[in-house]
């Protein structure tokens, strides 16, 4: 397993008070953002799912939330939540797959449901290991190319690590030390040879992270301040070079929306699109999660850096 150190001040030392100066933004991103849209899934307290669309529209609007599969987990025990994919599958059932931890252990889940209705002899759980105590981020990453690879990242402490995960279940491939001031991440790009995350720090810094196949990850800095408040990110592709953004205060239970250009250091140009109304303000939500249209035919590409 490789371990590699990233240098102290990469992340702390930019950290430094600055105002976020509105720029003009790119025509791409202000275009896209109009049509664009996102599914956001919460695992409520319950144990339930829950979906809501949320679009980019002048103000923003976001769907009545739909609640199902109930029960899906025992009650108040999902801690954290990986995207979750769905694809067909025939003759007229939905699949719906991804990752859970249940207090101290991580769980492959997959369901399925047919025109709405969960399918219960379909619900599957698995358990894939145990010691997830002290992570505070997971998600996984699946390209779909001339040769398809799954990586799964974890945050804890000051340490990101990564597993490759393919047939033979997840091997332990490298952790990267030095993001002990990150606060939480997304997913933003995923390419044959890296993967690429947002994260906003406990300082209000804004970076982009790329994880290469091979090598030390390459972090620059977004903005300095005023992203400390959001203990969830959600980004989901917008166009063809820009990404659509919802930040979440779970302490104010509030959404803000945002259209981000192709990632380029401080000169990335994010556009403010308002904030998601009082939908996000069910007391019952407890882990928020992206759903996505997961198989191959869709090939979900976000667009970062």
């Amino acid at each position: 397993m490789t371990r590699w150190r990233i240098a102290a001040g990469a992340l702390g030392a930019a950290m430094t008070a600055a105002a976020l100066v509105p720029v003009p933004v790119q025509a791409a991103a202000g275009q896209a953002s109009a049509a664009c849209s996102m599914t956001l899934g919460t695992v409520t307290v319950q144990g339930d799912h829950k979906f809501q669309r949320i679009t980019a529209t002048s103000p923003v609007t976001a769907a009545p939330p739909s609640v199902g599969p109930k029960a899906l987990f025992p009650v108040d025990s999902v801690r954290l939540a990986t995207s979750v994919g769905w694809e067909p599958d025939p003759p007229a059932a939905m699949l719906e797959r991804g990752y859970v931890v249940m207090g101290t252990d991580l769980y492959r889940f997959s369901y399925a449901t047919v025109s709405g209705q969960l399918d219960p002899d379909s619900v599957k759980k698995t358990k894939v290991g145990g010691g997830w105590i002290h992570q505070t981020y997971l998600e996984q990453s699946t390209y779909y190319g001339t040769r398809t690879r799954t990586n799964t990242y974890a945050l804890q402490g000051d340490i990101i690590s990564r597993w490759i995960v393919d047939g033979s279940g997840w091997r332990a491939k490298a952790t990267y030390t030095g993001f002990s001031a990150v606060k939480t991440m997304t997913l933003i790009s995923q390419t044959a040879t890296y993967d690429t995350f947002l994260a906003n720090t406990r300082g209000g810094a804004l970076y982009t992270i790329r994880i290469p196949v091979s090598g030390k990850p390459v972090v620059k800095k977004v903005r300095a301040s005023t992203w400390q408040t959001f203990e969830t990110l959600i980004a989901e592709k917008c166009g063809s070079q820009s990404t659509l953004l919802l930040a979440i205060d779970r302490d104010t239970r509030r959404g803000y929306l945002y259209a981000v250009s192709h990632a380029n250091g401080t000169a990335t140009v994010i556009k403010g699109l308002g904030r998601v109304g009082d939908q996000l303000a069910a007391p019952e939500d407890k882990t928020y999660f992206r759903h996505y249209p997961g198989s191959s035919e869709a090939n979900l590409q976000l667009y970062g850096e």
